[in-house]
């Protein structure tokens, strides 16, 4: 089965809705950008909702002297996007999920693959990661404090978590692999 990571930036405060600007996808050093580019290269899909999507395509196929690789790789990623409204993604290598979120992501974790990535898209994050869908958790946290915003989990939820990887930058920020300890007693 292949697994499903959630990987997302957040603040120190737990916000991973970007209501301040704490956040530049095109800043990070060159440590970061090794451990992006590794934990990529282990992906072969990115799952995204309809409002993720659209803010991905409206930006990263524009970026034409983007260092850091992001605009390449998402434009030749296959990207699964989960939305009832949108009928055509205009970018290629992009597949409408219609229907049950639910069972669309467990037709897609049933697939040959390597591992899917979601970002962003807190909606669809809160009804995997409640719907025990999410195998791990990579966590960007930013040595921000927001005071305010949507939370990684939905409220209510417990989860044990192991802790596979840490790692921290000279610009303050912190990288955290945790994977789902739900298989495991």
């Amino acid at each position: 089965m292949r697994p499903l990571i959630l990987t997302q930036n957040i603040t120190a405060d737990g916000s991973v809705e970007m209501l301040d600007d704490w956040f530049d996808p095109m800043a990070q050093d060159t440590d970061q950008a090794r451990v992006l580019a590794r934990d990529s290269a282990s992906c072969d899909a990115i799952l995204l909702g309809r409002q993720t999507f659209e803010d991905f395509r409206g930006f990263w196929p524009q970026q034409t002297e983007d260092t850091t690789g992001v605009s390449d790789e998402l434009n030749t990623l296959q990207k699964y996007v989960v939305t009832s409204t949108l009928t055509d993604p205009e970018w290629q290598n992009s597949t409408i999920l219609t229907g049950d979120p639910l069972e669309q992501v467990r037709a897609l974790k049933q697939a040959d693959g390597a591992e899917i990535s979601l970002t962003g898209s807190i909606t669809l994050c809160h009804a995997l990661i409640a719907a025990g869908l999410v195998d791990a958790y990579c966590l960007w946290t930013y040595p921000y404090v927001q005071g305010r915003g949507r939370r990684l989990f939905p409220d209510g939820h417990t989860e044990r978590l192991e802790l596979v990887e840490h790692l921290s930058f000279a610009s303050g920020v912190t990288y955290t692999r945790w994977t789902s300890r739900k298989d495991r007693s």
